[in-house]
């Protein structure tokens, strides 16, 4: 279960005890109900669709159906259902990720791909995404339809990002829309789920699915730009990870769009261009560079630009605790990167 100081380190601020311990409770009983709903007759498949179910993680999305809710009637008896169903199409995406990127580790634990194969990393995948749509499918027709174009928007953005950006394309342009493709567009219906489920007032629902788009793309570029800027205990990875695989993030992408004439823009460019920066030597070389330049600071900008876009995108909801925890992630998101 995800306590107190969990959702402090996510980076909601809660001013208001009865609205904390209002989410906690849900977050609880959506924990239980994650359990409960992986299980299968196949003992097997119970273990390796539970295995990244208690390898934990942030219940981000969860999160925001709990807040969302709070714009009607948190207690409202589909709002657990609509974010278990959330989670499991996040998790469903996780153990294709895995596969897709080779990873030997998510969340501190064997990636099920590296403890099993990848067949039943790809297998488990489809199984989850299977209960969420079954669990999907007690909400109603338009719950349903939801899931689906969701989940078609993540596979665009995946198959975007497996193709790059053809020719002509702008690649920061493309980077975005593959941030907003794969994750905006989950966080946007877990927010929307928040506020229909919730039974909230239409317009609020509208509010609450933008705001959750625009958070998504900054909470996901943040986590680019700690991967550059913090040490490995603020991160939770290694500094440096996405350069030495050659995943071009943003920060990256500036660098090399940039057309700055100085000693350090020229080597950092130089440096980047060659692909994944696997050399120890260069790789520090590169890291360094890319602190001090002009391409981080850029970056940053962008991210508070999400952030505050974010905050705006909440206006039409009433002045409430559950708004102002809302707030704080943005806060929280643009003040991360320094």
């Amino acid at each position: 279960m995800l306590a107190a100081g969990g959702l402090t380190s996510i980076g909601v601020d809660f001013i208001d005890p009865a609205l904390e311990a209002s989410v906690l409770q849900t977050l609880a009983e959506v924990e239980r109900e994650l359990r409960t709903g992986v299980e299968s007759a196949d003992p097997f498949v119970t273990e390796a669709a539970r295995h990244l179910v208690e390898a934990g993680g942030k219940r981000f999305r969860p999160l925001l159906v709990a807040l969302g809710a709070h714009f009607g009637d948190p207690r409202a008896p589909l709002v657990v259902p609509a974010a278990v169903v959330m989670e499991l199409t996040h998790l469903a995406t996780l153990y294709h990720d895995d596969v897709m990127d080779e990873a030997p580790v998510r969340r501190g634990a064997p990636s099920a791909n590296s403890r099993w194969t990848n067949s039943v990393a790809i297998l488990v995948g489809d199984y989850l995404f299977a209960r969420a749509a079954d669990i999907a499918a007690d909400l109603g027709t338009e719950a349903v339809r939801l899931q689906a174009r969701t989940f078609a928007r993540l596979v665009h953005g995946q198959i975007a990002e497996t193709v790059g950006p053809r020719a002509g394309d702008d690649p920061v342009v493309h980077y975005l829309d593959v941030i907003s493709e794969k994750t905006g567009s989950l966080i946007a219906t877990s927010a929307r789920f928040g506020g229909m489920f919730g039974h909230a007032e239409p317009a609020h629902i509208e509010a609450l699915a933008g705001y959750g788009e625009t958070i998504g793309v900054a909470f996901q570029l943040s986590d680019d730009l700690l991967d550059i800027a913090s040490d490995s205990l603020q991160s939770g990875k290694t500094p440096g990870t996405d350069l030495r695989e050659g995943v071009p993030t943003l920060p990256v992408l500036y660098a090399l769009a940039a057309d700055d004439a100085d000693a350090a823009s020229v080597r950092l460019r130089e440096i980047l261009s060659a692909g994944p920066v696997t050399d120890d030597a260069l790789h520090a070389e590169a890291l360094g560079l890319l602190r001090e330049s002009p391409a981080l600071k850029r970056a940053r900008e962008t991210v508070r630009t999400y952030a505050e876009d974010a905050r705006a995108r909440l206006a039409p909801l009433p002045d409430s605790s559950a708004r102002r925890a809302m707030e704080s992630l943005c806060d929280f998101i643009a003040d991360r990167t320094g």
